[in-house]
């Protein structure tokens, strides 16, 4: 099988294609044959060094893949051979061929395409857990939602409209017809205006009651600031860290801004803070199938509805990571085999 290799930390120019022996699927476990798998920032910090759950080098990342069960192993009662499915892979995803076990592979809506399917169970999964589980967002709530153009913040565009909350979103001004379209109510260009200030016009001074930010750095104490009473910030990730290359002078800032959350503060102003990082979940089954279940459901009503900003085959896995990088998309990037 083919794979995408990350021989060393560096630049998007490391990626190797590289054969590798056909996996062989054990107990409980099923093997993909995959057609398409997504590109999430998380691979980007691999690819740099700034992901400490990622293996050493050499590596192949990626989370999530759309395909077909090809084969399966023993004691597997609920998928079979030629079922179309979407997986969570925790690493090897940037292959043509997977295995995963059996309970994280999931039977996607048919009238999806693959890249469709794999434009979801990283980033709706992500949205919903926030949203849902831990922010229990209620209709009437306004959720500010950083970085609103990428694939995770459409996902939370929607599963928030889905609760009849309202959305603020940030982004550059390029991607604000789009956002609208979306259900983004209010957009503000981070680029060139004062989101805390702007928020607090929107919200005439009482802030909003839940934030995401996958951003980090000085955003996470902005985000705190701008919580309402009773108000919920989930931080989702630390892009701000990131650059083309490892950067210890960006890693310090990133790192120095970072606030601390003191306990008297939070009881004082009635906030809540929550980290979240899906990859650490995958053997929470109990607590992600209903979300999953959930998610499923409204894709085959069609509720919701995957955005895919572009597509890359496989062995352009670096053009993809610039891709995300430059900040050009609007929805999700995904490979292709």
């Amino acid at each position: 099988m083919r794979q995408m290799v990350i021989p060393r930390h560096g630049g998007p120019d490391v990626f190797e294609v590289r054969d590798a022996p056909e996996p062989i699927p054990g107990d409980g476990e099923v093997r993909i044959r995959v057609r398409a798998a997504g590109v999430n920032f998380a691979d980007i910090l691999a690819r740099i060094g700034l992901y400490p759950d990622a293996p050493k080098p050499p590596v192949v990342v990626g989370y999530e893949v759309a395909g077909i069960v090809d084969a399966t192993g023993p004691d597997v009662t609920m998928l079979r051979e030629g079922d179309r499915v979407v997986a969570l892979t925790r690493f090897g995803g940037y292959s043509d061929s997977v295995v995963v076990p059996a309970s994280q592979a999931f039977r996607f809506p048919d009238q999806l395409s693959d890249a469709e399917a794999a434009a979801v169970p990283v980033t709706y999964l992500t949205a919903a857990i926030a949203l849902y589980r831990m922010a229990a967002l209620t209709a009437g709530e306004t959720v500010l939602v950083h970085n609103a153009g990428g694939g995770l913040g459409i996902a939370a565009t929607q599963l928030a409209g889905l609760r009849r909350a309202t959305v603020i979103g940030t982004a550059s001004a390029a991607k604000h017809d789009a956002l609208r379209s979306f259900g983004v109510e209010h957009a503000i260009d981070y680029r060139h205006a004062d989101v805390e200030s702007e928020v607090r016009r929107l919200t005439r001074g009482r802030g909003v009651d839940v934030v995401l930010d996958p951003i980090g750095g000085r955003s996470f104490a902005v985000s705190y600031r701008l919580l309402a009473p009773l108000g919920r910030l989930v931080m989702l990730g630390i892009s701000s860290m990131a650059s083309e290359r490892r950067s210890a002078w960006r890693v310090f800032q990133s790192w120095w801004a970072m606030p601390s959350f003191s306990p008297f503060s939070m009881i004082n102003r009635n906030r809540g803070v929550f980290g979240l990082n899906v990859g650490h979940l995958w053997d929470e089954r109990r607590a992600l199938q209903p979300l999953m279940d959930l998610l499923l459901t409204e894709l085959s009503a069609g509720r919701l509805h995957p955005i895919v900003a572009k597509t890359f085959p496989l062995d352009r896995a670096a053009d993809a990571h610039r891709f995300i990088q430059n900040r050009a998309n609007i929805g999700k990037v995904v490979l292709t085999t």
